[in-house]
């Protein structure tokens, strides 16, 4: 049980994490594994994935392998698609063996094409990150999955797959409030939406973006699973060259 100087030290570390992400990523880096083990652990999943996300890959995958495995799969699985190729690559063969048995098989795949992505494409700024739904879900249900999220951390839109993950649809988050509270998504859902693939570059995802009203696009493998998502202000917020083409994209789309 933590004891009062513990979860101080806790609350402190969620703050910093969450309002100065970069900064708190170089101190935590500096400080002895165990020490950042003692200090993250206990803190919610996805000032965890802000955390990883803004440390070095090398300490970043030290850090991850002290925490249980059911809370180091999650946090791996919704880190950006970069940060954690860097990272698997960190982690030994035997680890690596029993997170990516812990992931989604798509996700083990993207990780391993993921560093020969050119900087500037969509797998190399994409989250995975993302809401997805059943076809057969309710509407009630996803509007109370939602209200138990982060106020920062609603998404827009939610993707509706398969049970194989297929991407079938997606809902804008707005719009639920407005359907029956029985209705399943399936019948509610749109596919009006443009559709990214990892490997697309900055005229084909620059005239997707121009002409979709969507404020969120989804990513997919060969076989139409969804992989990630990406947004113009997500992949501005990414450090990145300044003129790059997402940043210019968002600040017009202002």
């Amino acid at each position: 049980m933590l004891n009062q100087t513990d979860t101080l030290a806790n609350v402190l570390a969620e703050k910093f994490i969450t309002t100065a992400p970069q900064a708190a990523g170089r101190v935590l880096g500096s400080m002895a594994t165990h020490e950042v083990v003692l200090l993250v652990s206990p803190l919610k999943a996805q000032t965890l994935v802000t955390c990883f996300n803004n440390m070095e890959p090398c300490k970043a995958a030290a850090v991850l392998r002290r925490l249980p495995a059911r809370q180091a799969g999650y946090v791996f699985s919704r880190l950006d698609v970069m940060q954690a190729a860097r990272m698997m690559k960190e982690f030994s063969q035997p680890y690596r063996e029993k997170l990516s048995a812990s992931l989604k098989p798509e996700f083990v795949a993207l990780l391993k094409g993921a560093l020969s992505f050119a900087p500037n494409s969509v797998g190399a700024r994409m989250s995975t990150d993302f809401v997805s739904v059943k076809t057969d879900a309710k509407a009630a249900d996803v509007i109370e999955r939602l209200k138990n999220m982060p106020r920062k951390k609603l998404p827009p839109v939610c993707f509706v797959t398969a049970k194989d993950g297929q991407l079938k649809g997606a809902v804008r988050v707005a719009e639920l409030l407005f359907y029956p509270a029985d209705s399943a998504v399936g019948s509610l859902m749109s596919a009006d939406y443009a559709v990214l693939t990892p490997g697309e570059g900055e005229p084909s995802a620059m005239q997707k973006f121009k002409a979709c009203q969507w404020p969120l696009l989804p990513v997919v493998d060969g076989q139409n699973k969804l992989l990630g998502v990406l947004s113009p202000k997500l992949a501005a917020d990414v450090q990145s060259p300044k003129k790059h083409w997402l940043k210019r994209l968002f600040r017009r789309n202002k």
